[in-house]
């Protein structure tokens, strides 16, 4: 079996990898049978040097290999036909602008895994950017306040050469006595938490952040029971609420109220119920001053969020009462971070992490005849058609939706 990592070729640049140097001379170790090139590239985070100083082949010719790895969609013309690839496609939701990608993979007679869908047993994800989008949208974030507020500088993320850098960076800051809402307790949420606990600021229970007041920077971090209730005035569980959204209303308007800073990490699932609306944001009592939306689902949970920010400019201000784009340093605006390649930002840290865990738990499938059925799951394309599992997106492909 020969892997290749294969170049980036989207534009804007992304300087992450699936497999660094020292993930692919690992790879070696566990699996003296496989074989890995790694396709030249100049923009890469790590050099072509780094990779032919642990002794792996560096080339521009890697039709020869069987599986193609990289990080985001690849280019319809950079696509080698009858190969089997890895790679972000944003398909699975049917998404428009990537629908002439799915059908060049299926006319090349691609097999395609989406590393969005390479999931165990219970469908849980197995691999992600996930915890490097909640580091760099916590610190863009906090950076964000400092800038609305005035009272501190933080450099960009991708100034600094890695995570080391950014917490040197974090400790020489004086924080102000703010009150912070954190949403969602998975990769996103738990990374941008970590943030929050370097800077030592006080977290602190449901009830605490809403009744009482603080001499000192606190935050309350938000599993989805915090902020949604059903409807109906029933009990309320988890369970119910994943497979019945529609049923429940957002009671997140308790805390606008009162926090300051909204730093979004949640998984927004279609039908949930918003967090605020356009109209809500209007209200005297919403306090809401900054919002980091990790998450960036476009005009639609978080209102204020009307379009992604980039990494050249993260910050935009949103006036909620003429519901515009405006200078976030308007006393009226509300300060937007809605950067949607978070993970960019640290390119070294993030893709050191996500080949770890490639290695760990995704290679084996290839030498051990799959037992664990994860790369049959994940198996989006073969032989020119979808899997099963993945006929629902025919009509996508067809051009029918």
């Amino acid at each position: 079996m020969k892997f290749a990592v294969i170049k980036e070729r989207k534009s804007p640049p992304d300087r992450r990898v699936v497999l660094t140097p020292q993930s692919c001379q690992n790879l070696l170790n566990n699996h003296p049978e496989a074989q890995i090139i790694v396709e030249s590239s100049d923009l890469r985070a790590f050099s072509n040097k780094a990779y032919t100083d642990l002794g792996l082949e560096v080339s521009n010719a890697i039709s020869n290999a069987d599986v193609m790895i990289g990080v985001k969609e690849v280019p319809l013309d950079a696509l080698i036909p009858n190969k089997s690839y890895f790679f972000f496609s944003h398909t699975i939701k049917k998404q428009p602008y990537n629908r002439k990608l799915l059908q060049a993979i299926l006319d090349k007679n691609i097999t395609l895994y989406d590393h969005e869908t390479l999931v165990d047993e219970n469908h849980n994800r197995l691999i992600g950017f996930g915890y490097y989008a909640g580091v760099v949208g916590a610190y863009n974030g906090i950076r964000t306040i400092g800038k609305k507020m005035d009272c501190f500088q933080l450099p960009k993320a991708s100034h600094l050469k890695g995570r080391t850098e950014l917490d040197a960076a974090l400790k020489s800051i004086s924080f102000p006595n703010l009150k912070i809402v954190l949403t969602g307790t998975g990769r996103v949420g738990q990374g941008a938490k970590e943030v929050l606990d370097f800077m030592k600021i006080k977290q602190v229970s449901v009830k605490a952040f809403l009744t009482q007041i603080f001499q000192e920077p606190v935050y309350v971090q938000l599993d989805v029971l915090d902020y949604v209730a059903r409807k109906d005035g029933s009990a309320s569980s988890k369970s119910d609420f994943f497979s019945n959204p529609t049923h429940y209303k957002s009671t997140f308007l308790r805390y606008t109220k009162i926090a300051d800073v909204f730093i979004a990490g949640h998984f927004y699932g279609k039908g949930s119920p918003y967090f605020f609306t356009r109209d809500e944001a209007k209200t005297d009592d919403f306090n809401l001053k900054v919002v980091a939306d990790i998450s960036c689902d476009i005009d639609g949970p978080v209102a204020c969020t009307i379009r992604p920010s980039t990494i050249e400019h993260p910050i935009y201000g949103y006036d909620p009462h003429a519901e515009v784009e405006v200078d976030f340093k308007k006393s009226n605006a509300i300060a937007v971070m809605a950067v949607d390649n978070l993970p960019c930002e640290l390119p070294r840290d993030a893709s050191e992490g996500f080949g770890t865990t490639f290695i760990e738990k995704i290679i084996p499938a290839f030498f051990n005849n799959d037992k664990d059925g994860i790369l049959s799951r994940s198996k989006m394309t073969e032989n020119g058609k979808l899997t099963p599992a993945f006929a629902y997106l025919q009509d996508y492909v067809n051009g029918k939706v």
